[in-house]
């Protein structure tokens, strides 16, 4: 068998907790985790959703959903003031570590965006190349249950893959990756390797990320953040409230890596901080599309096919 050097990649996969609701420290936590990563000769490393600065764990805590509640509008203005405005340069830190390190990252972020007045927010994935250069900004086109009480729905703008090494790299947030267009955009883009970002659980990660693997017939990455009741930081807004009705464990990770044939190169880890490292072999892609290619040789666009509108979504267009 020859094997081009470009098949090889090694990838990174940053199973942490937060410092929860603080941006700053959590990204540098963040950036000593993707140093770690470039040590070790990676050449992506990825974050689960909105790591940065966390996710809102405390909706399902502290009856989220009353009207116009003083402790849910206190912790929301909490939560958007650490919330990542990209234009402002809060991950350019990033952008020079990847850089710096020559090394891909896809993270998770809590987005507010000036083109959406900046107050409203977003569950973002976001793709940074290793010249760093943000390549993509995927808003999650529509928040789950509670999660719509806070975050705002997206668009399909970010919609699209990267070229890493040989590869072609793609990803979405949480429920995303049970979305089967979702899937089949970025199948079409020659996507072989999946990311799928997670708040961080093993019921999330253990059945979806094979099942992404069979029917991409590529590469299929799970990565989780944890969540525990010690990591809420002492200063958090109405910390009492959230404890009280708090679990020992919120988020356990379930991070993995499923092979394009669905067998597991790495298997789902659970209740442990840790960074898992894998090489994956790109070959392993021809071998499974030789009989199932979903928008190759056995798609049928002549009967069935995707449109997808990228056009970032805004209020208003002004014409000057």
């Amino acid at each position: 068998m020859i094997t081009n050097h470009q098949d090889k990649i090694t990838v990174a996969l940053a199973q942490i907790a937060p410092v929860w609701l603080n941006r700053i420290a959590t990204t540098a936590k963040m950036l000593d985790y993707v140093q770690q990563a470039a040590q070790q000769g990676a050449r992506l490393v990825c974050f689960g959703e909105t790591l940065l600065p966390g996710y809102p764990f405390w909706l399902d805590l502290t009856d989220g959903a009353r009207f116009n509640d003083e402790v849910q509008k206190d912790l929301h203005a909490h939560y958007v003031q650490q919330g990542v405005d990209i234009e402002a340069g809060d991950l350019d830190a990033f952008c020079a570590a990847a850089k710096q390190y020559q090394i891909a990252i896809m993270l998770g972020c809590l987005e507010r965006p000036k083109d959406r007045t900046g107050y409203s927010v977003y569950c973002s994935c976001v793709y940074i190349g290793a010249d760093g250069v943000i390549g993509s900004v995927h808003r999650k086109l529509m928040p789950t249950y509670e999660e719509r009480l806070t975050w705002a729905a997206g668009d399909g703008h970010g919609l699209r893959t990267h070229a890493l090494d040989g590869f072609t790299i793609g990803g979405l947030n949480c429920w995303e990756n049970w979305m089967p267009l979702s899937r089949a955009a970025l199948y079409a883009q020659g996507e072989d390797l999946h990311v799928g970002i997670w708040p961080g659980n093993l019921r999330n990660t253990e059945d979806l990320t094979r099942f992404i693997a069979k029917e991409g017939r590529s590469f299929s990455i799970a990565v989780s953040g944890l969540m525990r009741k010690q990591d809420f930081p002492a200063d958090t807004p109405h910390l009492d409230l959230i404890l009280a009705r708090c679990p020992e464990i919120l988020a356990n990770g379930g991070s993995c890596i499923a092979a394009p044939d669905g067998s597991w190169v790495v298997e789902p880890v659970i209740d442990q901080e840790c960074l898992l490292i894998a090489t994956l072999d790109r070959n392993q892609v021809r071998r499974e599309r030789q009989n199932f290619d979903v928008a190759g040789h056995y798609s049928r666009p002549d009967v069935t096919r995707l449109v997808v509108n990228r056009q970032r979504q805004q209020l208003a267009n002004f014409e000057d």
